[in-house]
């Protein structure tokens, strides 16, 4: 039984893609994400899963935009976009689920699909550090074989370059471009047995690399060396060894198994969904340490949030440990609420399967959590969570607050743009709000903000493309023609000095007086420069006076505020630590006051330290003709870029570095331009850095004037 779900992350012209499956029963179950470059082939690789599987009977195409994942508008005009599910059978015991980046979290294995005319491209190192990350056991695609260009020696060669990866090859293809027939699978001695009436150079390569492949298994010490000799022999027994040799090789990510085929010609598919179920892992065998504490009581993580005009909010749920039914209530750790579920569906694409129960190791689709998101973490009820945490604090000898006994959430980049949106009159103001706060439920990475100081709404996202969509869909789904301010660029700021601050604030409210007075120290915090919220500690003469608790937090929510904005561009402030000296305030003085006057002495001292801007600084890779090569480098050099690399891909080149975002804006129209069209590029946040003086000065007078 299955259930499969296709999403990936937009950055621009990015797809980072991954594509996970799950089955039943619970050893049988496997949890799998498709890794994929753009183009790579990810989506016409399920399409003849799904095909070989019998779940649907005819093959969609996505030049014709009729395959089962990309099911929205803006997945048949540009690229996938969106979740889209499926459930169906393989040997009685699959189930395949596709999602986003955000679901990398809760699959168990991995599949990467590569074009076998490129081998290891940008996107592919990308996704493949995330896998590395999660410790993601993964098995590897070589798609394409079809393809003109195609070679399986260069695409294993950068996968052990690139992503510094053991290939164990299972499979030899039997010719490449229009001349690939099929494949040899170095297990079985198979596409049909190889004898010495067939192509004589191919039977001498398909032995020579299985003989490699047993000795690489061999030389990981993955098998008795009483058993090689056996193991070059085709006995069943024996394949079984190897094949148990290879996956205990696979799931200790000391190597990774190597296939290939061509989806596009229907070949290669079967033998990739037999190596899921033999080589990657089971739920079961990832190691959840928190799960002991509940048992068969159900335990599961929310990943994904869709929202349906009929139904409502969607709720992707991955279930690790107990029951999952209908018409229950279910208590969520996280916002420490209990919600009632109504129904609990099988996903696919866009239309859903009503089922009575699931268990763990599965996922699925709930309906009636109105305020469940992502990242979060729900059990059956209170009781179970406090029971949970007795049985852990028994185990581990002390207390456990409600952290320790949630799933590790979801990671959330920061967003890099930002632009202010309007409804097109007054009377759409709350429609367009409802809008938001459905999407940025659907996408944490969205986030939606007011404008202190003009009252506007800001819309902030990871990339142009990421805010266009946004746009298009407030546009289609809830019918608003919204407009968009211009795009801006998310900088931060940070302090270069120390500086001690002090403020005072005295009023009187209602006959009320009101004073307090703070003390401040701001400083760089050093040890992680990137931190995004301030570092607060408290002098030793605080400590002392035993500041009541709701002081302190009026103190921090102060400090915490006046970081948000900085004072040079209003952009929030990191890499801060800052250091409470004294807080004194009279009697009766209300908490607001307190907060007020911790953040007028926290924008104070600020000021006083010297800010600097921080600019995003973008890590680029662009996949280019060497005809274009100096074109390209050309204009990198008068967009502020830092060329890091310039390596040979068969016959294009490669180039990675480092640019600025201000100066990516408009970037993919331009780099077609220059090219013809025939270059690609891959673009993610690297870090934020200070920028020189000179271009500070500039960007500052650009504000201000």
């Amino acid at each position: 039984k299955v259930n499969l779900c296709v999403t990936l992350l937009n950055n621009r012209k990015i797809k980072k893609e991954l594509i996970f499956f799950s089955f039943f029963p619970f050893d049988r179950i496997r949890n799998i994400c498709i890794l994929a470059h753009i183009d790579a082939g990810k989506t016409t690789t399920t399409e003849r899963i799904l095909y070989y599987s019998g779940y649907i009977r005819a093959l969609g195409d996505v030049d014709d935009g009729d395959t089962v994942q990309d099911f929205m508008v803006q997945e048949r005009k540009r690229l996938t976009i969106q979740s889209a599910a499926v459930t169906f059978d393989w040997n009685d015991h699959l189930d395949f689920t596709v999602e986003v980046e955000r679901a990398l979290r809760v699959l168990d294995g991995a599949v990467t699909v590569f074009d076998s005319s490129a081998g290891v491209e940008a996107q592919t190192m990308t996704v493949w550090r995330q896998a590395d990350k999660h410790h993601v056991p993964r098995i590897c695609f070589l798609n394409k074989m079809d393809k003109i260009g195609s070679s399986f020696t260069y695409s294993v060669e950068s996968i052990k370059k690139k992503l510094h990866a053991k290939p164990l090859v299972l499979q030899v293809p039997i010719g490449t471009g229009k001349n690939f027939k099929g494949v040899v699978d170095l297990i079985t001695n198979e596409k049909k047995p190889l004898t010495s009436k067939d192509n004589p150079a191919l039977l001498k390569e398909a032995k020579d690399a299985r003989n490699n492949l047993i000795e690489q298994v061999t030389s990981l010490k993955f098998v008795n060396n009483c058993f090689v000799s056996l193991l070059r022999f085709h006995f069943p027994k024996n394949l079984r060894k190897l094949q148990a040799a290879i996956r205990r090789v696979t799931l200790a990510h000391k190597a990774v198994p190597v296939l290939c085929g061509s989806a596009l010609k229907n070949k290669g598919i079967q033998p990739l969904l037999d190596a899921i179920t033999l080589y990657l892992p089971a739920p079961n065998e990832r190691n959840q340490e928190l799960l002991q504490h509940y048992g068969d009581e159900l335990c599961a993580l929310a990943f994904k949030v869709l929202h349906d005009k009929q139904r409502g909010p969607l709720v992707f749920v991955r279930i690790y440990s107990g029951t999952m039914k209908p018409q229950s209530s279910i208590y969520n750790i996280n916002k420490n609420i209990t919600e009632r579920m109504s129904r609990l569906l099988l996903p696919f694409a866009d239309q859903h399967v009503e089922i009575s129960s699931l268990t763990s190791g599965n996922i699925a689709l709930t309906v009636g959590l109105k305020q469940t998101a992502t990242g979060d973490t729900v059990v059956s009820a209170k009781s179970s969570a406090a029971a949970a945490a007795r049985r852990a604090e028994k185990d581990q000898g002390k207390n456990q607050d409600r952290e320790r006994l949630m799933l590790a959430g979801v990671e959330i980049p920061q967003p890099v743009f930002f632009c202010t949106i309007e409804p097109p009159s007054m009377a759409k103001q709350a429609e367009l709000d409802h809008a938001l706060n459905c999407l940025q439920r659907e996408d944490p990475s969205l986030i939606v903000k007011i404008d202190p100081d003009s009252g506007q709404t800001v819309l902030c996202g990871m990339g142009e493309l990421h805010i266009e969509i946004i746009h298009d869909r407030i546009k289609r789904e809830f019918g608003i023609e919204a407009d968009l301010g211009p795009l801006q660029v998310a900088y931060r700021e940070t302090i270069m000095n120390t500086t001690t601050a002090s403020d005072t604030l005295d009023r009187t409210i209602g006959g009320k007086r009101h004073l307090v007075n703070v003390q401040l120290t701001v400083s760089p915090w050093p040890q992680e420069a990137s931190v995004s919220t301030p570092v607060i500690s408290y002098a030793e003469s605080v400590q002392e006076t035993a500041l009541a608790q709701d002081m302190k937090n009026a103190v921090e929510n102060g400090v915490i505020s006046s970081c948000l904005q900085g004072p040079l561009l209003g952009s929030p402030v990191q890499g801060v630590q800052v250091t409470v000296l004294s807080v004194a305030a009279e009697p009766g003085t209300s908490l607001a006051m307190i907060s007020a006057c911790s953040s007028r002495c926290t924008h104070k001292a600020l000021k006083q330290a010297g800010c600097q801007i921080l600019e995003p600084l973008m890590s680029l890779a662009i996949t280019v003709d060497e005809d274009y090569l100096g074109l390209v480098l050309g204009d990198l050099a008068q967009r502020r870029g830092n060329i890091q690399e310039v390596q040979s891909c068969q016959d294009n080149k490669m180039v990675s570095a480092s640019v600025p975002l201000a100066n990516m804006m408009g970037y993919s129209t331009v780099l077609r331009t220059l090219t013809s069209g025939t270059a690609t590029f891959t673009l993610e946040l690297s870090s934020y850095e200070v920028m020189t003086s000179q271009d500070q000065s500039a960007l500052l007078n650009r504000v201000r004037h």
